[in-house]
């Protein structure tokens, strides 16, 4: 799958456009994101239980399995009702549709932006190749003035916050987004990801969310960042 096709399918952009043909019938062997539970329907396993020091296995296991796993199984019922819909079983009530076209973009890009952020974390700071450092420095100035503005970014962030890479001008942002279907550039493909939802941080920093925000960027895995930014 290729860098513009992947980001119609994760941005907030795509609204209702999760189910394209051309998009859904490439062979999954051909896409790094085979295991996402928008193409296998089943949770994808973390790699971790905890991040000592930053998130404990109390506050990972009901993120994981309440909030993340309660998109895909609300995105599943969705692609259950459209499939309903289009195959002409089920009688098109537009006001149930309405819903259904609204929760197609919400759960699914929920389900998308929880995935690249439990991927996106590891036990230790993986530090930034040169290659993505001198990307960051070139853009924000340096990696230490990243980090303040991404900081900034998730502080204000009722949802999310993400640094992402827009292939139209190949340009780096970091963006908020305070609804899972709200906020990102289109095309831009994300990078970087924190919940700054309550529920991602509640159990371990209560209201504290600035704690919770400057100890995050201590566990980011860059490796899986540079990964995302050569992804084609």
């Amino acid at each position: 799958m290729n860098r513009r096709n992947f980001l119609f399918t994760s941005s907030g952009a795509a609204m209702g456009s999760l189910s394209v043909a051309g998009i859904a019938a490439e062979p999954a062997s051909a896409s790094p994101y085979h295991d996402s539970g928008l193409v296998t329907g089943l949770p994808k396993p973390l790699r971790y239980e905890a991040l000592p020091g930053f998130l404990s296995a109390a506050q990972i296991a009901p993120h994981q399995d309440g909030h993340y796993g309660g998109a895909l199984r609300a995105f599943n019922d969705v692609e259950r009702r459209l499939e309903g819909y289009l195959s002409g079983t089920t009688p098109i009530d537009p006001a149930a549709l309405q819903r259904v076209k609204q929760l197609q973009s919400s759960r699914g890009n929920s389900v998308i932006l929880h995935e690249l952020y439990f991927a996106g974390m590891a036990p230790k700071l993986v530090a930034p190749a040169e290659s993505m450092r001198g990307a960051i420095s070139k853009r924000f100035g340096s990696l230490d003035r990243w980090t303040d503005d991404f900081v900034t970014s998730a502080k204000t962030a009722a949802g999310w916050a993400m640094l992402v890479n827009h292939p139209v001008n190949g340009k780096l942002y970091n963006v908020v987004s305070d609804e899972h279907a709200q906020g990102p550039l289109w095309f831009s493909a994300p990078l970087v990801v924190i919940d700054t939802y309550e529920h991602a941080f509640y159990i371990d920093y209560h209201n504290d969310k600035a704690k919770y925000v400057e100890t995050f960027v201590s566990f980011i895995d860059w490796s899986v960042a540079e990964a995302r930014w050569r992804a084609d």
